[in-house]
């Protein structure tokens, strides 16, 4: 049996998937300033004796890293950069706090080391940062994918006075400084906060439900880490939450044509586009606030609108919507009218007490002029047309440039939606409304409402890695893998293939996932570039790009697509 468990900003939802499909869900509401209480809640919702002893593979999707960065609840970092010649020092005003400090040294592009690391100059800063508390650090070269060397001695010196330092060479084995600096800086900035998490669900899992199966974390690009790889790398946890229910739309759905995917929630609706049956990948990698990182996502877009977005009219009376949310519905107990309490004055649901979103409602709607159906068919009528304006705007944007499919990037491809798939508690609700305001079919698969925890549940392994062979310098990297080594002159692209592709295999069975075998790793770009220089004639620089594709470990059988026991 596999778990799947996904925290949610509204609500913590857990599925058991066994052979015959999914086998029981639960759902619970989602306690902010304590997620592990929201586990266990949910869990004790789901798990028997025999369910638990049964249960061999744990995934579990958080939204902590992502709400870290966006309410900026970051630990102070002290960044140590040394960007070589040619980019200035206002390049990297990237607002990655007080202690991001530039050092002279550098490296070419074919990994020589052009000038030494200024070790004085390093030394009194730590100094300073010892005196100011910093206790977690980020060390980032140019070029350190190709000799990490500056970095590796950054990191030695460091280490004294450091709980944890993120090493840039070993975030992403790809090229892009600026990148690297943000992606290294967040990474030791929510370290702290995410191992806290990690040590918490692994105690509670291993001692109180005594579940010995491995545990695994979401990423943003639809696969999974091992927990332990992601106590050390939490920044891949990021938008782990929109990976899964993109994941899980493909769980529950045969998409094959352009589509939308929208995943409405309590607070937010997150959207997804597929083209020809596949989502989109940010693969250069994710920006939060402005800054880009080498994380790759699967392309998502959250709006501030959701099933308990409260509803309002501003002051010149116009009705207002999200993205404000106060709590649960008015129906519910809620403390504020919501767009649940509109769609049950408008006769499309009945959740909870009626008379309860009467009441709460029957000022706005006196205000309005209108009946209490047409005022609740009026605010319903609000949301879906903001889900389609934005919608509409997304895919503008993403038809201006080229498009990257988790599988291959489309040239000149213009993405023509011709369904939208909607998932998430409101699915059903809205999924009328929705057909009326996008002209286009709507599908509502089973098991909507727990649609990331199956997504979850199913969610493959996933890894990339960047080999770089110099054969004049007879060198070969796999940054990220922490592989270095030394190799002959005659070093050919079918040598670097091979060798890609069958370390990125071997860390991954390392690393507990010994199911994955040599057909499971493809390889991205593969080239070969003849060199000039003061090595020997006929050099090469080689460059292999290898990754394990996001995809699910089984598809759910049609069969098992029925909801299961349910506990709400």
């Amino acid at each position: 049996m596999l778990l799947g468990i996904d925290i949610g900003g509204t609500h913590t939802d857990a599925v058991v998937i066994d052979e015959n499909g999914v086998r029981v869900t639960a759902k619970v509401e989602t306690r902010h300033d304590d997620l592990v209480t929201s586990l266990n809640a949910v869990l004790e919702k789901i798990l028997t004796p025999e369910i638990g002893a049964a249960i061999r593979k744990i995934n579990l999707s958080t939204t902590l890293t992502t709400n870290a960065i966006v309410e900026n609840r970051l630990e102070e970092v002290g960044i140590l950069a040394v960007p070589g010649p040619g980019l200035a020092a206002d390049c990297f005003n990237y607002g990655l706090g007080a202690h991001c400090h530039l050092f002279p040294g550098s490296i070419d592009h074919r990994g020589n080391l052009r000038q030494p690391l200024d070790e004085n100059a390093v030394q009194a800063l730590l100094s300073a940062c010892r005196d100011h508390g910093i206790r977690v650090y980020a060390v980032v070269s140019k070029f350190s994918t190709r000799n990490p060397e500056i970095e590796l001695k950054l990191a030695d010196m460091v280490a004294g006075q450091s709980d944890f330092t993120t090493i840039g060479h070993r975030v992403s084995g790809r090229l892009n400084f600026p990148r690297r600096l943000a992606t290294a800086g967040y990474n030791s900035a929510v370290w702290r906060r995410y191992n806290r998490f990690a040590d918490a669900v692994s105690q509670s899992l291993r001692e109180r439900y005594r579940l010995a199966a491995p545990l695994n974390v979401l990423k943003a690009d639809g696969g999974t880490i091992d927990l332990e790889h992601s106590r050390r790398n939490p920044v891949q946890t990021i938008l782990s939450g929109p990976a899964a229910s993109v994941m899980g739309i493909v769980a529950l759905s045969s998409i094959t044509e352009d589509a939308i995917i929208l995943d409405i929630g309590g607070t937010t609706t997150d959207i997804a586009i597929f083209a020809d049956g596949a989502p989109l990948l940010e693969r250069d990698g994710v920006a939060f606030g402005g800054r880009p990182t080498l994380v790759r996502a699967i392309r998502t877009h959250s709006l501030g609108l959701g099933g308990d977005s409260e509803v309002a009219l501003d002051e010149e009376g116009k009705l207002v919507l999200g993205p404000r949310r106060r709590g649960a519905p008015l129906a519910l107990g809620g403390p504020a009218p919501t767009l649940i309490d509109a769609a049950n004055l408008a006769g499309l649901s009945r959740i909870g007490e009626l008379e309860k979103s009467r009441a709460g409602l029957a000022s706005l709607i006196s205000r309005l002029g209108l009946g209490e159906k047409a005022a609740g068919e009026k605010i319903v009528a609000l949301a879906t047309a903001k889900i389609e304006r934005e919608c509409t705007r997304l895919l503008q944007e993403i038809n201006q440039q080229p498009v990257y499919t988790v599988a291959e990037i489309l040239h000149g491809r213009k993405i023509e939606p011709r369904r939208l798939y909607v998932m998430g508690g409101p699915a059903a609700i809205l999924a009328p409304e929705l057909e009326k305001a996008f002209g286009l079919p709507v599908e509502v698969p089973e098991n909507y409402a727990v649609a990331n925890a199956i997504g979850a549940a199913l969610t493959r392994t996933t890894l990339e890695s960047e080999l770089f062979a110099d054969t004049g310098r007879r060198t070969m990297l796999i940054p990220n893998l922490g592989i270095q080594r030394e190799i002959p002159s005659a070093y050919s692209l079918n040598d670097a293939r091979r060798d890609g592709c069958r370390e990125l295999l071997s860390y991954l069975n390392a690393c507990g996932h010994p199911g994955l075998e040599s057909g499971d790793v493809s390889i991205v770009e593969a080239e070969a570039f003849n060199m000039v220089d003061d090595y020997a004639r006929g050099s090469k620089t080689i460059r292999v790009s290898c990754q394990v594709r996001p995809g699910l470990e089984r598809n759910l059988p049609a069969a098992g697509r029925t909801p299961g026991e349910h506990h709400d």
